[in-house]
């Protein structure tokens, strides 16, 4: 199983999880971040860290949400990696 970054990450992507992801699986895109479902391990260590509740296991993404798990496959190919804090787009 993996994480998935939905829709409350648009035009905020607070980088809180990325600090605390042990396998560096988080990648950035212009306006949200992404999970690699295949170098996600599904500890769990990111989602608390969220504070716009962005971030879900797999199996519990909201249905209005379900084309996420997707997009991050996507994406996570083709944006570039992050290992570090950030300031959110929410605070410009």
């Amino acid at each position: 199983m993996t994480y998935v970054v939905a829709e409350p990450c648009f035009a905020c992507r607070y980088t809180d999880c990325v600090v605390v992801c042990p396998k560096e699986c988080f990648y950035e895109g212009e306006q949200m971040l992404f999970i690699h479902p295949d170098e996600c391990i599904d500890c769990d260590a990111c989602r608390p860290e969220c504070p716009v509740t962005a971030i879900f296991a797999e199996d519990a993404l909201p249905e209005q949400w379900a084309d996420y798990k997707e997009l991050n496959a996507e994406m996570a190919k083709q944006c570039p990696n992050i290992k570090e804090k950030k300031a959110p787009l929410a605070q410009g």
